[in-house]
């Protein structure tokens, strides 16, 4: 496995290809661009913009292993909007264009969210559905649709994920698998065997429960996670991708951030 960091933990106004480069030289092996409205990769970046991104990174000897959007949220494919559905897969199909011409493997989709006034049963139809559209794109494309687990009252369950990713019937549709995130209704050890062959991409974070909110998220190895067992099941189920840091910045040192998280993946890598 590589280690890996994503581009949200660099301050927004930070161009991309200064990422990739600061990426580089605290030794990490890869890096997860994200892609947005109005700022990091931007979704109406041309095919030239995006392809110098790759050819910097290929420069340097850094991976783009995948690509995250948290469009998703904006625009859930899970709504009762119809409009709202089609701006969502529109926004998606982009973001898979992107992801190939960066030659990432995987984009992390958010595909819905369930709220008071979206029923449960209603919004995994519709975001079944659409993403269920979006499979020939990512299908063409050779990147698959990698559905992450967060915070959104959806998918709460292993089995519910896994059903999801097979009713898509595509090896391009799989799991986004955040090991932080899950802490608050399961175990990512758990979630890791069986949603095996379908995991796609990896979040590396971690959580104490004790905390219980977004205020439970800390620096790897000081929260809850069983990285030992973790590791192993990402070994069992032959997983050797990148474990993707997702991490803020620091108030007042980049540097000591990407240190700390470099030091910690690389002990995670090496269990």
């Amino acid at each position: 496995m590589k280690t890996a960091i994503n581009q949200w933990a660099f301050p927004s106004t930070m161009p991309a290809a200064e990422a990739i480069t600061r990426a580089h030289r605290h030794g990490f092996q890869a890096i997860e661009l994200c892609v947005d409205e109005a700022s990091l990769v931007r979704l109406d970046s041309s095919e030239a913009d995006v392809t110098a991104l790759r050819k910097h990174a290929d420069k340097l000897g850094i991976d783009i292993s995948s690509v995250a959007c948290g469009l998703g949220w904006k625009y859930p494919m899970s709504s009762l909007d119809s409009t709202v559905r089609e701006q969502g897969k529109k926004v998606t199909a982009r973001a898979l264009q992107i992801a190939a011409w960066l030659g990432a493997g995987s984009l992390l989709v958010v595909p819905g969210n369930i709220d008071a006034q979206t029923p449960y049963d209603t919004g995994l139809e519709n975001a079944l559905s659409a993403v269920r559209d979006l499979v020939p794109e990512a299908e063409r494309l050779k990147v698959s649709v990698a559905i992450e687990n967060v915070w959104n009252k959806f998918l709460l369950s292993p089995i519910e994920m896994r059903d999801f990713i097979d009713h898509c019937e595509s090896e391009y549709v799989g799991a986004y698998f955040d090991t932080g995130n899950i802490l608050v209704c399961g175990f990512p050890e758990q979630w890791i065997r069986i949603l095996g062959r379908r995991i796609r991409s990896i979040h590396a974070k971690d959580f104490r429960n004790i905390v219980g909110n977004i205020q439970g998220f800390v620096m790897l190895m000081e929260g809850d996670v069983n990285w030992p067992e973790v590791v192993s099941a990402l070994k069992d189920a032959g997983y050797d991708g990148a474990l993707v840091a997702e991490f803020g910045p620091y108030a007042h040192s980049l540097d000591v951030m990407l240190t700390h998280v470099h030091a910690s993946l690389s002990a995670i890598v090496s269990m």
